[in-house]
Order: C-alpha cells, then structure tokens, then sequence
C-alpha cells in the first residue's frame, strides 16, 4: 500500500491508522447496534468481539484474494455473500463451543453480515488493496471495535452489579466473576438508556484525551526572542 506520494506505507502505521485514528466507533460511529444491545456484561461483549474479529480479518482476506475476479457491477453481492459465509461459520463455532453464551448473542452474531463496519471496510479498503495491508487493515478494525466494546461491557457491568466476569463459565468453562464492589452504583447501566449515556461519556472523555495529546505533541515551540 502506497500513501499520494507513491511512498510505500508501513503495516504497523496501516494496523495504527485502523485501530485508532479510524476506529469504527471512536470516529466513525459504525456498529452502535450490536455495541449497545450486547455490551451488558464483558463475556457477552467479548463473545460477539472475537466473532467480529473473525468474520471481519476472514472475510475481508478472501475478498483481497479475489478482488481482480470479482466483477464490478456485483461486488457488493459478492462482498455480502462472503461476509455471510464467515458469519455463519462463526455462528455455528459459537454455537458448538459456548451455546450458553450463543443463546444470548446469537441474533447479534447472525446481524454481523449487516454490519456496515465490515462491509465498508471490504468496500474501501479490501477490495483495492493486496493481501497484507488488507489484513493489518482488518486486525486493526476488529480489534478497535472490540476494545470499545468490551470497555464499554466491563464499564456497564461495574456500575450495575460491581462485578466482573460474571457468567464467565459458559465462555471458559469456569467461574472467574470478580466484585470488585460491593453493589452496584447505577443500576440503570443495565439497560439501553444507561448504554447510550454511558457510551456518550466515554466517546467523550476519549475525544477530550487525544485531543489534549494531541495538542501536547504538536504545540508549535516558541519563537525565538531577538
């Protein structure tokens, strides 16, 4: 991958640019659906992460692959079509390894063909660009999302219950829960409204932080007194 100059771009700064500067909910605000309805506790919000991960690193790869035989006027069937299969595939692992935990996600995990964070990645991005770059690109996408994600799972859980990890036994198969509180300090982060608060709140304090680097780091000096 080559920036305007025709200077070849460094993977670590494609993985830096999607991860951070492009993150999917931090600046794009792609994939609210899921991140909301899910993110009630960290292992629901970690269960749909790792199938967005998955679906999102795969997918976007076999597009890369295909994306000279893949005809212009169809690629978005096409991109669909393989999103779906990924999709599928990691229904059905979730399903096969941790049924407890896909009885609660599983409509957001079969929603994940729709999500407009994966398909506007293959769209921009997989589909013009080879194999590496398009898979830093994903890793960076996914991983971005779900970091929000479960930090937004932990936060939610913590106000609510004081806990963490609880129902950690139907992803690992052991009981890790955490009280970190005594009791809940907000019980209505529970629920929908308390998600779009709290999420509000944390896009923002996000925002106010790079924002206060950013003008650390690039603070004009001061001139030099004559």
């Amino acid at each position: 991958m080559s920036d305007p100059s025709g200077a070849r771009i460094p993977l670590s700064r494609t993985f830096v640019a999607a991860f951070a500067y492009n993150n999917p909910v931090a600046a794009q605000l792609l994939g609210l659906c899921p991140l909301l309805a899910v993110s009630n506790n960290v292992v629901n919000a970690l269960g749909l992460s790792l199938a967005s991960v998955f679906v999102i690193v795969c997918s976007n790869a076999l597009i890369s692959l295909a994306r000279k035989n893949i005809p212009d006027i169809s690629r978005l069937a096409c991109f669909v079509l393989v999103i779906a299969t990924f999709t599928t595939l990691a229904s059905l692992l979730l399903e096969a390894f941790a049924f407890t935990l896909y009885e609660r996600v599983a409509l957001f995990v079969q929603l994940i063909v729709t999500n407009c964070m994966i398909l506007g990645r293959a769209e921009a991005f997989a589909s013009r660009q080879p194999l590496a770059p398009t898979f830093m690109d994903s890793l960076g996408t996914g991983l971005g999302f779900a970091v929000i994600m479960i930090t937004l799972g932990a936060t939610r859980e913590l106000l609510s219950s004081g806990t963490l990890l609880t129902q950690s036994e139907t992803l690992f198969g052991t009981d890790l829960t955490l009280q970190v509180l005594p009791n809940g300090v907000w019980p209505l982060a529970q629920f929908a409204p308390g998600a779009f608060i709290v999420i509000g709140v944390l896009l923002g304090l996000g925002t106010w932080l790079t924002e206060r680097i950013r003008h650390r780091n690039f603070q004009p000096a001061a001139e030099d007194e004559h």
